[in-house]
């Protein structure tokens, strides 16, 4: 084992991390106040020891190797795959559909979120040994065969969202690793037609919530435009400055739904205004930055296409919860990297960080 550890560690990017959850944690705790049922669950309680618990999941794997992950990850991927049948024969339905296990009635786990950073480790293995052959479109299908693995029972779940962003990692880890132009080209006409073709599969949920974004009723009094509308009004409350910590009245007289999760970015623009919103995405700016930049100082391509699929993966389950906050894309059920509540979602990010600082340390070769 390395007894230098620490002299490449990226303090830095811990650092922001770290106030994004803490701050995340202040929010959930304001966001839930006076909902009986979320305090009575420990919302916040659960949300600190997730962290807590994220913080040594950081730790262990910074000290392991992380040439190591692609023989765990194949584990991972075969255990995912199991757990997609159980969660299809008994998990847990919400939303109208089964995400969740939950192991002795204490902790429910999501297994799509540890999906996301399983796919980082599979194609970014897969890709660093086969980036000669990826000009090569049979190579670009079995990377997608390889992906399917995932995707494919994540969106039978249905979990059209977590779907998309299996399906982001794969193409963003794709044109890191070397997409010729015209193959590009190719992709994006795809990516047009590929909604279309899609919506008459999807969930009525799914189709509704799309109708709703494209033809909006600004007079709703319920679902997911009463949602969004609630949304803009949290955030054109607050002003530039905002109203004040557990001083907003959409938040905390509980006129903006799930606002602890899906529209913690509404509340935090209610209680800290313009400027507490650009406060958490230039937070998540730096923190994607210091990830790419893990990425440059990277010994191997496979330790830089670690680090650029967690970058990926942060900022585009960032820019789609944004978005949806200030009503720029559809209602996705996306959580707010590192600030929104979630226990598995704050794990497996958590995991992606310390594999992000296991090629850091790494970067250089050790001198005796």
């Amino acid at each position: 084992m390395r007894t230098d550890i620490w002299r490449h560690f990226d303090f830095i990017l811990l650092g922001i991390m770290t106030i994004m959850i803490i701050f995340g944690v202040a929010m959930i705790r304001s966001a839930i106040a006076g909902n009986v049922e979320l305090i009575e669950l420990n919302v916040v309680g659960r949300q600190i020891i997730y962290a807590s618990f994220g913080i040594f999941v950081i730790i262990a794997v910074t000290f392991l190797d992380y040439h190591l992950w692609p023989t765990i990850g194949r584990i991972l991927y075969g255990v995912l795959f199991l757990l997609f049948g159980v969660i299809a024969a008994s998990g847990e339905a919400a939303f109208g559909s089964s995400r969740w296990l939950d192991f002795f009635g204490l902790f429910p786990i999501q297994p799509s979120e540890l999906a996301k950073i399983t796919m980082i480790i599979m194609l970014a293995d897969f890709f660093s040994r086969n980036q000669q052959r990826i000009k090569d479109l049979r190579w670009v299908a079995r990377s997608f065969l390889l992906a399917a693995g995932l995707l494919v029972p994540v969106l039978l779940q249905p979990d059209l969202s977590t779907s998309i962003v299996l399906g982001v990692i794969w193409f963003a880890l794709l044109w890191a690793t070397g997409l010729e132009w015209k193959h590009l080209a190719l992709f994006a006409v795809l990516g047009l037609l590929l909604p279309i073709i899609a919506f008459p599969f999807l969930e009525n949920y799914q189709q509704q919530r799309i109708v709703t974004f494209a033809f909006p009723d600004p007079d709703a009094r319920y679902g997911e435009e009463y949602n969004i509308n609630q949304a803009q009004i949290t955030i054109g409350s607050g002003g530039w400055f905002g109203l004040g910590y557990g001083q907003g009245s959409q938040t905390q007289l509980r006129y903006l739904k799930v606002r602890h999760i899906d529209f913690i970015f509404a509340s935090i623009g209610e209680e800290f205004g313009f400027a507490g919103n650009m406060f958490v995405m230039v937070l998540l700016f730096l923190l994607i930055w210091r990830i790419l930049r893990a990425a440059k100082l990277a010994q191997d391509t496979f330790g830089a296409l670690l680090c650029f699929g967690v970058a990926a993966l942060i900022g585009f389950q960032g820019m789609v919860n944004i978005g949806v906050n200030l009503n720029l894309l559809p209602v996705t059920g996306l959580t707010l990297p590192f600030v929104s509540y979630g226990g598995s979602s704050l794990l497996s990010l958590m995991l992606g960080i310390g594999l992000v600082q296991s090629v850091v340390a790494r970067h250089k070769v050790l001198e005796f």
